[in-house]
């Protein structure tokens, strides 16, 4: 329940209670990191980028690691986590959460395929190498095939550009469908905007890049290589290119909103100016946009410095994570702080220990790192990087 002094206005007595949480903050967030992380390695198996070879393939076990994560918001919210499933068995041609369902089921057939083109030279000489369960595992994971010829590895390389193409149009269905179902509610007006799907991807390809930097970087501080600076400050560039265009798209959405002026402008303002006003100006705009977007302009002029450049980088990475983190809290939850009466606000306080609560979110955000951790240990894509 919401104590009074947390409510300004008049809401309707069904909305005392905000249902989505955290939970439903972290799904679009979790499922952004996939699509961007995912893009981010298309960039050298579609578009030949050969700067970006050695973070290609950890990318895209990066991008599987949260993909196996990114129901688990969803489900967790259910509360019954068979429900879930319904919308696989019982679809719905008009619902857009029984589409997702497929559409997640196709991408992560594509991630998975890609995965093992990418990696099947090395899966079949582990099967040849290793005894015992190792060699079985890597058999198993080999499809009991051993043809790793010129010719086998060509067709797998082919294969994989194919599935590559075929999976960014398939990551921005992805994530631009989160944005399309929040911006399909025509009844919020902070949420009913033609230009929430575009945004939503644009700041999923943010930051599944920013968090491929960070772990790049981390992976090399504890295997105690040195970094690629080439191959980093490639994907400084393409960062600084994907936040021009997001903050553009944002700040175009809230000045369309102010031009317009409609009646629903009064509320929003209050929601910019009260309830959001420090995730929206001071952690989402502030820290997640502009900062890291002068830090990187710096890391362009500046001339050799290599490991302060890094460290620029990797905090630009950090501010631009936790900035769509905030930009994801601002649609989900400052949408529903909004009152359907658009003459007053409600005001969600986050619970540590409860099925909706903080404890749950961070576990699940911890769990792809686990998942990740075990990918590199069984598929390691260490090589590529130390070329």
């Amino acid at each position: 329940m919401v104590a009074e002094d947390l409510i300004w206005g008049y809401i309707y007595p069904n909305e005392i209670e905000i249902q989505w949480s955290i939970l439903i903050v972290l799904y679009p967030y979790i499922t952004g990191l996939v699509a961007g992380a995912f893009i981010a390695s298309s960039l050298y198996h579609v578009f030949g980028k050969q700067e970006i070879k050695p973070v290609a393939r950890f990318a895209l076990l990066t991008a599987l690691a949260f993909l196996l994560v990114a129901t688990l918001p969803l489900v967790t919210h259910l509360g019954n986590p068979l429900r879930g499933i319904e919308i696989m068995f019982t679809p719905h041609l008009t619902s857009a959460m029984s589409g997702f369902g497929y559409i997640y089921s196709f991408y992560l057939i594509i991630v998975v395929l890609e995965i093992w083109l990418s990696f099947r030279e090395d899966i079949v000489k582990n099967a040849l190498k290793f005894k015992g369960w190792k060699k079985l595992m890597y058999s198993s994971l080999a499809l009991f095939s051993y043809d790793i010829s010129e010719k086998a590895l060509h067709s797998d390389e082919k294969f994989a550009r194919k599935l590559a193409i075929i999976g960014i149009p398939s990551a921005a269905f992805l994530h631009g469908y989160v944005g399309f179902i929040f911006g399909g509610i025509k009844a919020n007006p902070w949420w009913s905007t033609p230009l929430m799907p575009i945004i939503f991807l644009m700041s999923a390809i943010v930051s599944g890049i920013a968090l491929l930097i960070l772990l790049y970087i981390t992976a090399s501080w504890l295997r105690k290589k040195v970094l690629n600076y080439k191959t980093l400050f490639s994907l400084a560039h393409y960062l600084w290119i994907f936040l021009i265009l997001d903050v553009t798209l944002e700040l175009l959405e809230i000045i369309s909103m102010k031009y317009e002026s409609l009646e629903e402008i009064e509320i929003i303002d209050r929601l910019l100016s009260e309830k959001i006003a420090t995730t929206f100006y001071g952690v989402q705009l502030t820290m997640g946009i502009f900062i890291p977007f002068v830090l990187l302009i710096l890391v362009m002029v500046m001339k050799n410095r290599e490991k302060l450049k890094t460290l620029m980088i990797a905090v630009s990475s950090i501010f631009v994570v936790i900035g769509v983190f905030a930009m994801r809290w601002n649609v989900v939850i400052g949408g529903q702080e909004i009152s359907k009466s658009l003459s007053g606000t409600n005001t969600y306080v986050p619970v540590f220990f409860s099925q909706e609560g903080v404890l749950p979110a961070l576990i699940i955000m911890i769990l792809p790192f686990i998942i990740l951790t075990v990918l590199t240990y069984i598929l390691p894509p260490w090589k590529d990087m130390e070329t």
